[in-house]
């Protein structure tokens, strides 16, 4: 993995608990995502940053990698087929593209009625979609970063505790110029957060 000093990154911010954030990394420009505290899920979504129809497609990144998570070499694969992003450095070693994002909904069927309108990753994506004319017919199948998933031989998955430590990251270098959405997801009755959602840290450096 290529060390990188955090003082030259050229874009440096941390997300606060439960909230959003997107901003378009340039090609070969590369994007760092930190969990602060540790177990922390980081729900992402990936579109063209000219032409948002193009966007990350799980299904395809699966099948290329013929893999069910995402680690070191990974690339993210656009609904058109093509490289938008390949993880370069990964200190985690386990991220989940296949249990999707929470919702006032799911939360509802899975925790009970008294939790559908607690926060959500779906609501994050709604209000950060805002910012750049789109709606939830853009949300898809997304990344979730440092949340682990076992899946069973049957084909069966749960979220259980995360095993990423405080200080974890992901390196992911922009093969095209991406639009980048995140939700410091805001799950509070699973332990994809160790039941307390905490602060990320994003990072970009220039190639």
């Amino acid at each position: 993995m290529t060390a990188r000093d955090t003082a030259s990154a050229i874009y440096d911010h941390v997300i606060p608990a439960e909230r959003p954030w997107s901003r378009v990394v340039e090609r070969g420009q590369t994007l760092r995502i930190i969990d602060s505290e540790g177990q922390q899920a980081v729900d992402a979504l990936f579109y063209r940053a000219d032409d948002h129809a193009e966007r990350y497609s799980a299904q395809d990144t699966m099948r290329v990698q013929g893999a069910a998570y995402i680690g070191i070499g990974t690339q993210l694969i656009s609904s058109e087929g093509r490289a938008m992003m390949t993880v370069t450095a990964d200190t985690c070693g386990r991220h989940d593209t296949s249990a999707g994002c929470c919702s006032c909904e799911s939360n509802a069927v899975r925790f009970g009625e008294t939790t559908k309108y607690q926060h959500a990753c779906r609501e994050n994506f709604l209000l950060e979609f805002a910012k750049h004319g789109m709606s939830k017919r853009d949300i898809v199948a997304n990344v979730n970063f440092f949340m682990n998933v076992p899946i069973d031989p049957s084909g069966n998955f749960t979220v259980v505790d995360g095993i990423s430590a405080p200080g974890a990251y992901v390196d992911l270098r922009a093969d095209m110029d991406v639009l980048c959405v995140i939700s410091n997801c805001p799950q509070i009755n699973n332990p994809c957060n160790g039941f307390n959602p905490t602060p990320i840290r994003v990072l970009i450096w220039n190639a």
